[in-house]
């Protein structure tokens, strides 16, 4: 499987990326292995699975390059972490 992913920062940034292990690339991200997002702690918040990695590439491109795309599914992502913490939760 290969993924399209979005996490969360504990200063309130989002990250979108792409990876064929999930949890090895968030580990990566939290480890500080990953240049962009080093010293911070992530949470994922989103993700998206795909049997092809031509086509996870494809939704991370249009994610990262197209804003009408990326507004709409950053607007659902916003407000589902936004209500769990306002229920007092960490997003996973």
């Amino acid at each position: 499987m290969h993924y399209v992913y979005i996490i969360h920062s504990d200063n309130d940034q989002f990250y979108i990326g792409y990876s064929s292990d999930l949890r090895a690339r968030i580990t990566a991200h939290n480890e500080g292995q990953t240049k962009s997002t080093r010293g911070r702690i992530w949470k994922l918040v989103y993700y998206e699975a795909y049997l092809d990695e031509k086509s996870a590439r494809h939704r991370e491109r249009m994610l990262k390059h197209d804003g009408r795309t990326r507004r709409y599914l950053m607007e659902r992502v916003k407000e589902s972490v936004k209500n769990h913490l306002v229920a007092g939760e960490a997003p996973n």
